[in-house]
């Protein structure tokens, strides 16, 4: 595996500055719901550092990518490849730095739609991209208050407000999202 020197200099060579500074950023709130939740800090920092090291790919770069890969996309993607990026951002940190640990793959992967029944890893992650210090949008301080309470609570509020933007877009729901959303509602009772 890379060292995490490696990780940041790839990120520095591929990405604009201000999405570098948002994977420093989601790295290091990561790693501080890590601390409160008992996960793996250098899991989280790994993770959240890399979460969007494809980010700055075009959609027909991450298209390319995922037919070289023969992995066969579903309709939402093909509408909307910038949600590859998560996909693509796990095979890269695969093949590219050496990234093995599936828990970290799965939270890269999995960082833009959520997925039914996440690791606390995978939770940290997207929650952490959600919240992170430069994020700004209104209930942004009430989420991370949460976040640092209650992580399926953040996540759920997190899902209910992605799942409401999408919509206002006229833009197609990720099922992902959906399965995210209803697992941990029926894992919380409602």
């Amino acid at each position: 595996m890379w060292t995490e020197e490696e990780m940041l200099h790839y990120l520095q060579m591929n990405l604009k500055e201000s999405r570098l500074k948002h994977s420093l950023s989601v790295s290091e709130t990561a790693v501080m719901l890590a601390t409160i939740y008992g996960e793996n800090i250098e899991k989280a920092r790994i993770a959240g550092l890399v979460h969007d090291c494809v980010k700055n790919k075009t959609d027909a770069q991450l298209i390319k990518i995922t037919n070289d890969h023969k992995i066969q996309l579903d309709e939402i993607s093909m509408q909307n490849p910038s949600i590859l990026h998560g996909l693509i951002g796990s095979i890269i940190a695969r093949e590219i730095m050496g990234i093995y640990d599936e828990d970290i793959l799965n939270a890269i992967h999995y960082h833009t739609t959520g997925r039914k029944n996440m690791s606390i890893l995978e939770k940290i992650i997207y929650i952490a991209d959600y919240i992170e210090p430069l994020r700004i949008f209104d209930g942004v301080e009430e989420l991370r208050n949460l976040s640092v309470e209650d992580l399926n609570a953040a996540l759920i509020k997190s899902f209910d407000n992605t799942i409401k933007y999408v919509i206002s877009q006229k833009q197609l729901l990720h099922i992902d999202t959906i399965d995210a959303r209803n697992y941990l509602l029926n894992k919380n009772g409602g």
